[in-house]
């Protein structure tokens, strides 16, 4: 071998030698993160801080403590904090309050107005928008500035709360320019709750959960995290790639409802059964019409989409046209409230008395974020005698706007019934002839 070839082979050998030195301390430092994760995630000495204990918080906070983590929930209205803390609850939600009563008496559950130091830190607070419908994610950054003091070395910070493209590594330049010495030191992860209220217990184990952070082992700690309550799948990815796929099933969702409203419009047009006409249209065995309603309301699906189209409003035309055809179907309904009122004062003389059935955003829950059935009950209300019209809804108690009358007795005087909400209590009705129907949700399908 002359003394230029061997010179390269010894090269080669130095250089391998230098490749397999590397790769063995990348993998004996990430054995050594995954053995602090395993140390640190153990539930009997992890401490988690939810900042917020609303839909979504409570019910997290709850499963997490259920498993023998210890849980500090947080909130800024004294009175929730009260509540849990004396093993109740301040939402509906079937088989929450005798959770909360379980972890709260066995000390793995409290609540408080602030946050303490603790080993993970969980954003899930509301984020709705401003102005023309575009996000304000003010909450999620005041949540993170009340968490910035008590961030240590090894914690994991993670954002449920829906978001924009972007927020996560947002937050993460707010923390690491206030605490430099974090950078690199913090696992920061997204994660996007997809439960339905109704069966929120449930799904928060049994569902499947994606998972970004802002690095490959922020993902890999956030992923040993979410093991210790949930049974379904965990899927990794980024953060960026996270925080869109929430946007965009919920997205989905609002485009595949706007098909199904703008149906009921056309039948309306046509004189056309649309209940019938969808039954009969899912009988393809490829075709999959969800049913329509009185517009689109909730936390998610009527405020997400726009989340994508604020940021992207050149690509998102589809996007952004379901949203106003959503929209635009709570008007439709309360002007046909309002022409059945017209009609039956010039018959009759005087005017109706009316039913507004419902004012949860959907069936069988207490939850009126968004609602378009509340909307509708406003603008119905506007510039009409409010003794004529009864507001229903059998899942709250109290309202601070509506004066809320029993569904029975609503149902049984009214002169005109306007479905907007199929809860289970008025499908259980029997069909009024004497009296103006207006079925905007599907309870008689008729």
């Amino acid at each position: 071998m002359n003394n230029k070839k061997a010179t390269n082979e010894t090269g080669k050998v130095k250089r391998t030698f230098a490749s397999l030195t590397t790769i063995h301390w990348s993998l004996f430092h990430l054995s050594t993160v995954s053995l602090k994760f395993n140390n640190t995630m153990t539930n009997t000495n992890l401490k988690a801080c939810f900042m917020g204990l609303g839909y979504i918080g409570l019910p997290t906070a709850t499963i997490a403590a259920r498993e023998g983590i210890d849980v500090l929930g947080v909130d800024i209205n004294s009175k929730v904090v009260d509540t849990i803390n004396r093993g109740e609850i301040h939402i509906i939600e079937p088989g929450l309050a005798d959770l909360v009563k379980q972890v709260v008496e066995k000390g793995n559950l409290k609540a408080a107005t602030q946050p303490e130091e603790s080993d993970v830190y969980l954003i899930v607070v509301p984020t709705p928008f401003k102005g023309d419908h575009e996000p304000d994610v003010s909450f999620v950054e005041s949540a993170t500035r009340a968490v910035l003091p008590l961030l240590k070395k090894d914690d994991l910070y993670i954002i449920e709360s829906t978001s924009p493209v972007g927020t996560t590594e947002k937050m993460a330049e707010l923390i690491f320019e206030e605490r430099p010495e974090l950078k690199g030191n913090l696992h920061m992860a997204y994660c996007p709750e997809r439960v339905l209220p109704g069966n929120v217990i449930h799904e928060l184990v049994h569902n499947d959960r994606v998972i970004g952070g802002i690095d490959e082992i922020a993902t890999q700690k956030a992923m040993e995290f979410y093991r210790t309550f949930v049974k379904g799948e965990l899927h990794a990815t980024n953060a960026r790639t996270a925080e869109m796929c929430k946007l965009t099933e919920n997205s989905s969702r609002d485009v595949q409802i706007a098909f199904a409203n703008e149906l009921s419009l056309i039948c309306d047009k046509a004189d056309i059964n649309v209940w019938e006409l969808i039954e009969l249209a899912n009988k393809h065995p490829r075709v999959n019409i969800l049913q329509p309603g009185a517009g689109v309301g909730g936390h998610c699906i009527a405020v997400d989409p726009w989340f994508i189209v604020s940021d992207f409003p050149a690509e998102s035309n589809l996007i952004g046209q379901a949203r106003k055809i959503n929209n635009y179907k709570s008007f439709w309904v309360s002007e046909k409230i309002h022409n059945a009122m017209l009609e039956f004062q010039l018959k009759h003389g005087r005017e109706p008395k009316v039913a507004m059935m419902g004012i949860a955003f959907k069936p069988d829950i207490d939850d009126l974020r968004e609602s378009p059935a509340k909307y509708i009950t406003q603008k119905v209300m506007q510039g009409t005698n409010n003794n004529s019209i009864m507001v229903v809804e059998p899942n709250v108690k109290e309202h601070h706007v509506f004066k809320l009358t029993d569904y029975k007795k609503a149902y049984e005087t009214a002169d005109i019934v306007a479905f907007l909400v199929a809860h289970k209590e008025f499908k259980a009705l029997k069909y009024r002839e004497d009296a103006k129907i207006l079925d905007f949700c599907g309870v008689f399908r008729k």
